[in-house]
């Protein structure tokens, strides 16, 4: 991974994947944003907290989701964050954004939960 200045600057106590559905897990075998996670924590020497967020209602895949106004809905509720990041900077990770719909209830559930800065790094949005 290049060093981007701005992912430089950044300086997170911790960093959280934003989670999937367990069902898509077994199906995939594995979760992108906690691998991409887990090799930003180990490049950055950061810990990784994988279970400090998680998805507390299904939801229908993103991509599927035929507005913005939709896709807000469809994620409105669906996650909860844990005391691990409770006074903590957390780096919420995820392999593709959006509209950002799941970002912001996740940051919205990380700061519910005690964080004291939410950031967010993802891989690739979709334009």
């Amino acid at each position: 991974m290049a060093a981007d200045p701005r992912v430089a600057s950044l300086r997170p106590d911790v960093i959280v994947p934003v989670p999937m559905q367990r069902s898509r897990i077994r199906a995939r075998g594995y979760n992108q944003a906690e691998l991409l996670a887990r090799r930003l924590g180990r490049l950055r020497n950061i810990r990784v907290e994988a279970t400090a967020l998680r998805r507390v209602t299904d939801t229908p895949p993103q991509a599927r989701a035929k507005s913005d106004a939709e896709r807000e809905r469809q994620v409105r509720g669906a996650f909860a964050g844990s005391d691990a990041v409770t006074g903590l900077r957390v780096l919420l990770v995820d392999d593709v954004a959006t509209t950002g719909s799941t970002l912001r209830e996740c940051a919205a559930a990380l700061v519910a939960a005690g964080a004291s800065e939410v950031s967010a790094l993802v891989l690739a949005r979709e334009v």
